[in-house]
This record gives structure tokens, C-alpha cells and sequence, in this order.
């Protein structure tokens, strides 16, 4: 009786461990929505975007770093120029929103790069509340992305971004209320 209940007992320590690895599994993704589970692969791709976006942050400001907060989504900046001083994003000043924003997107770019192909990357703006260093950083990232064979569309009205795109159409406004023209290499059209 006594090997019978040493049998037992291993038995049942083997079956409470495998219970134990399926409650902690259902701990992290199990609920009959889904919703465990969606927040948790979510959870896994913003660590990989954030690793990306803070590969391309290193490339346009040094100073600035991405790690994720205590949200399921929530994203937080380290600032190495105040003492690894941890801020929320939305305390970042115009500029510093560009440049992160910026980083996220070339990190997107990147993930989606494994699966899908990302040939064009158009932004607006932003470029305006940039100091000239983090402009020129920027604008060396996506030269570099222009080098790589991806088209970068740019609107700006910044005049160091108009100096330095040699292709560019031009909006015009004309005399005639409501009617604009484009010109650029080629282009000659006029519309209402």
C-alpha cells in the first residue's frame, strides 16, 4: 500500500505541476473574449516596435530613448540629458514629439518590412519645431531611407528642407480665388 500511495503521489505532483503551467498561461491570455490574449501579443509587438523605433532614435537624437510604461500600451521616454529622467510622452516638446514620432514610424517601418514591402514614406510637416541639429539628423535618416531605394515624400514649408530636396512640385496659389498651380520638374497643372 505504501509504493501504491508513493505512485500516487508522484502522479499527482507531476499533474499539479501541469495544472500549474495551464493556470499561469490562462493567467496571461485566457479569457473567453480574447482580449488576454490580443493585450498580450500587443504587448510582445510594442516591445519589438520600441526596440526598433529606439534603433532609429539612436541614428536622429542620442539623448532620447523608448521604453514601455506601466500601461498594457502605454510608451515613456528616457531622456539621457536629465539623468535617465523617465517622462510620459505627451511632456515632450513639439521638436521632441517629431523626433520620436519620426522613430516609431521608421520602426514600424521596419517591422512591417519583414512581411510586407514599404517602399514610400511621406510626411507633413513637423519639421518647423525642429532645431537645426535635430533637422539635419532627420533629414540625414531619411536620406539614408532615399539611399536604400524608398521613396520619401516631404511637405514643408521649411526653407533649409526646400534648399536640400532637389526634386520637389511646388503649390501655388494664383491670382484667381480657389484655383492653385503645381510646378515642378515636368509638371504644369493648375486646379480648383
Amino acid at each position: 500500500a505504501r509504493i501504491k500511495r508513493a505512485g500516487i503521489e508522484d502522479e499527482l505532483k507531476k499533474l499539479k505541476h501541469q495544472v500549474a503551467v495551464w493556470d499561469r498561461l490562462n493567467t496571461l491570455v485566457g479569457s473567453s473574449s480574447g482580449d488576454k490574449y490580443r493585450r498580450y501579443v500587443q504587448s510582445l509587438v510594442l516591445l519589438t516596435l520600441l526596440k526598433n523605433a529606439n534603433v532609429e532614435l539612436t541614428k536622429l537624437h542620442s539623448r532620447y530613448r523608448l521604453v514601455k510604461g506601466g500601461g498594457d500600451m502605454e510608451i515613456k521616454v528616457i531622456d539621457s540629458d536629465l539623468a535617465d529622467q523617465e517622462r510620459p510622452t505627451d511632456n515632450l516638446s513639439g521638436g521632441e514629439t517629431f523626433i520620436v514620432s519620426l522613430a516609431l514610424a521608421l520602426g514600424l517601418a521596419q517591422m512591417a518590412s519583414n512581411n510586407v514591402r514599404i517602399d514610400s514614406l511621406f510626411l507633413d510637416e513637423g519639421f518647423g519645431t525642429l532645431d537645426d541639429d535635430s533637422l539635419e539628423k532627420a533629414l540625414n535618416a531619411l536620406s539614408s531611407l532615399n539611399a536604400q531605394g524608398k521613396t520619401v515624400g516631404l511637405i514643408s514649408h521649411v526653407d533649409q528642407i526646400k534648399e536640400r530636396i532637389p526634386s520637389k512640385i511646388v503649390v501655388k496659389r494664383s491670382a484667381q480665388p480657389g484655383v492653385s498651380r503645381l510646378e515642378g520638374a515636368g509638371v504644369k497643372h493648375s486646379w480648383s
